[in-house]
């Protein structure tokens, strides 16, 4: 099988961990805020996870560790399918960020207020009413993280969680700020890599996206 890393020296016992976001959802498709809050794949999401799962069986995945919410689960499910026998767990520290009084609402609804546009201009304190900052949420995901640097040297890792988690970590070794003028660099329904020797966690290719899934 391949590595999920090209050009990776598993002799050095470098740790991978792949982040990839769950399947679209109904309310992804509505564009209703979720949150920790949930709704089912789509047809369109689930269709997507298949063949993220027909890749998946075509490199090497040591154990997956997946966020607790049904969304995610349902992704794990049929990812599983195409990769059988592959240890499993659940972490409730990988659940997307809180939204909140948002959560539920369209973001056309948020738009029709000022407070929307106040929390985008906050960067890492980005944080909706009675919900929690993106600096928190990297506070909680960074420890799973460094847990499985701890627990699993050497082994390629696919971590299945929500946008928050992703762009908390990812940014955070961009060194981004969180800010509306930074270019986008993350594209949607990708896949990003994260590796690490000696502990050291460093940025890997990002929106890593399969041919057949263009």
């Amino acid at each position: 099988m391949r590595t999920l890393l090209k050009h990776t020296d598993t002799s050095k016992k470098q740790t991978v961990i792949a982040l990839l976001r769950h399947g679209k959802t109904v309310w992804n498709e509505a564009k209703r805020i979720q949150g920790h809050k949930d709704s089912p794949l789509s047809e369109n999401g689930a269709k997507q996870v298949h063949q993220w799962g027909k890749f998946l069986a075509t490199v090497s995945i040591d154990r997956i560790i997946s966020s607790d919410l049904s969304r995610v689960k349902e992704t794990v499910a049929i990812i599983q399918q195409y990769i059988e026998d592959v240890p499993l767990e659940f972490d409730s520290a990988l659940r997307e960020q809180s939204w909140g009084e948002w959560e539920g609402k369209t973001f056309p609804e948020l738009h029709e207020g000022e407070e929307l546009a106040k929390q985008v201009a906050a960067g890492w304190d980005f944080c909706p009413p009675g919900g929690e900052s993106r600096l928190e949420v990297l506070q909680r995901a960074l420890p799973v993280v460094e847990n499985i640097l701890d627990r699993f040297p050497g082994e390629q890792i696919l971590l299945v969680c929500h946008e928050g988690i992703v762009k908390s970590i990812l940014y955070h070794l961009a060194g981004r700020k969180f800010m509306p003028d930074e270019k986008k660099i993350i594209q949607n329904r990708q896949m990003h890599l994260v590796y690490s020797k000696n502990r050291e966690l460093t940025l890997g290719p990002i929106n890593v996206f399969p041919d057949f899934l263009r």
